[in-house]
Order: C-alpha cells, then structure tokens, then sequence
C-alpha cells in the first residue's frame, strides 16, 4: 500500500465549522531560533549555512552569521512583539531546544503575553539521519527545555524541513496535540499510523518571510511581502463565497527577518487586513487543533 496520498479531500473538503462562521483560519506562527543556529562554535559539526549573507566560513566559527541571528533576540524579538500587543493578536511560537535554553527569559516573556508554544527541533536543523532513539531523546530535550524556560510544555511539533519517517509517530508517542511537518494541503486532516491516529496542521512556505532570503529572493521591499499575503487571503475569502470551501493558512515569520525596520510594515500591514474582516478567524495553532478535535473527530 502506498504510504503517500496523493488525493486528500478530493472535491468534498469537510466543513471546519470554524468560530464566528469564519471561512479561513489564519495561524502566525513566530520562529525563535536564535542560538539554535549550527555553529561550530558550539561543537556543532558546521555553521549555518543559510542568512543574507552568502559567504561561507568552514574552518572557524562564522561570527558574521552569528551576528546576524543575534538581531533576531536583541531587538526584532521586541519589534514583533509591540506590533501583536497593538493588534491584538496571539501567535503560535515556533521555539527551538537550544534557543529557550539560551534565552529563557524571551520564551516566559512570550508566553506571558498570551502566546502559544510549538516545538521546534532542539537545533534549527533538519533530523533527516536520524535513528528513532535519537530523535526521541532530541524531542524530549526540546520539549522540556522549553517547559524549564516558560513553565509550559509546547502541544505541537515542527521540524525544520524534512522530518523522518517516524518523527510524526514519535510526536503521538510523545503526548503532543498536532504535527505540522506537512506542506500538502490548506486544512487540518487525520493519519492513522502506528501510535493511532494524529492531527495534522499543515504548513505553507509561501507566506513566509523566509522568501526574503536566497540568491533571488521572493520578496525584497516590505509590501512585496504583505501583498503575497493579502493577495492569498483575498482569494480563500474568494473561495469560500463561490464554493463554500474554508481553509487555513499559516503566516511564517522570524525574528531576524521580519524583525528588521525595512520590513516590520509587511507584518503591520498583514494585521491590519486580517483583523478588518470578520470571515477571518485568527487563532493559535493549539486552538485550531482543539478546535478540530472537537468539531471532526
């Protein structure tokens, strides 16, 4: 039997009776990865390959990319965080290990401020190789550096990039509420597997803020981004007046990126639209999987 499926909801996408009769949920998921940049500083076996700059240091820790990840704790943290205080919006926390471990205080500071928390990986790197032993015990370092750092232990997980084979049974092994390690569809759906069934919050790179980044990137003035994203919500809203079809969507943002003044008005200007029409429902990723487990079990 083929383990992929290629056919999902087909043309009978279910009703997610989401809150208010809103036709899309909308997920801000913010990524704190600084610190948990590869470095071989930290006895890592490379440095971070991927930031604006596009030098590579191998031999000796690269202090530029680094520096670069330092922004995102220093001051994008905070950029961010007075643009959601003013719209009032609370947003999904993406954390990784080894970034609550080293910024506590940011992570209590978060969620103290109402946000929701997803672990992240323990370093901002793929677990592709690994054995199901160790996966198990980086997870379980994950979660509960975070749950030293914010009293709280997250409900979900998401791996940067490609997960292995059993990262999504290890998650329900784990007691966790959702996997998000899935870019295959704009609804949240069930995978039986060998821990029982588990939920899936599916993920999108479009609306991410990670296209300001490559070698010919997606975005590079502020409204390039916030129209990509308005555009996409525009035309869900679209769809669910014409075909009654409702969605999800997650806003991908990080600290470092997003958190730069040339493009915090991309995410000011996202919530402002967002908030401005009722068919939107703007939730955490934990209240959208409650939210399915008691309305499509």
């Amino acid at each position: 039997m083929d383990r992929r499926d290629l056919y999902g909801y087909r043309d009978q996408r279910p009703d997610p009776k989401w809150p208010g009769g809103a036709t899309v949920a909308i997920n801000l998921v913010v990524n704190i990865e600084e610190g948990a940049e590869l470095s071989l500083a930290d006895g890592d076996s490379s440095n971070e390959p991927m930031h604006e700059v596009t030098s590579k240091v191998v031999s000796q820790p690269d202090l530029c990319r680094e520096s670069h990840f330092e922004f995102g704790s220093r001051l994008g943290y905070w950029r961010v965080m007075r643009e959601l205080d003013e719209a009032g919006v609370k947003v999904t926390l993406n954390a990784c290990g080894r970034a609550a471990e080293r910024t506590p205080e940011l992570l209590k500071d978060a969620v103290g401020r109402g946000h929701d928390l997803c672990a992240h990986g323990w370093l901002w790197q793929s677990p592709a190789g690994m054995s199901p032993r160790d996966e198990e015990a980086m997870m379980l370092r994950t979660l509960e550096a975070i749950e030293a750092a914010t009293g709280q232990r997250p409900s979900g997980w998401h791996c940067k990039s490609t997960p292995t084979l059993h990262t999504r049974a290890l998650a329900a092994k784990l007691g966790l509420l959702y996997d998000s390690d899935a870019y295959n569809d704009e609804l949240p759906y069930w995978e039986t597997g060998e821990q029982g069934r588990t939920l899936i919050l599916p993920y999108q790179f479009d609306t991410n803020d990670m296209r300001f980044f490559g070698e010919s990137p997606a975005f590079v003035q502020a409204k390039d981004f916030s129209n990509y994203v308005i555009e996409t919500v525009q035309r869900l809203l679209e769809e669910g007046e014409r075909w009654e079809s409702k969605s999800m969507l997650t806003i991908g943002l990080h600290l470092r990126i997003v958190g730069r003044p040339g493009r915090i008005k991309a995410l000011r200007d996202i919530l402002r639209f967002i908030k401005s029409d009722p068919r939107i429902w703007i939730a955490t990723r934990t209240e959208i999987a409650r939210h399915w487990m008691s309305e499509l079990m």
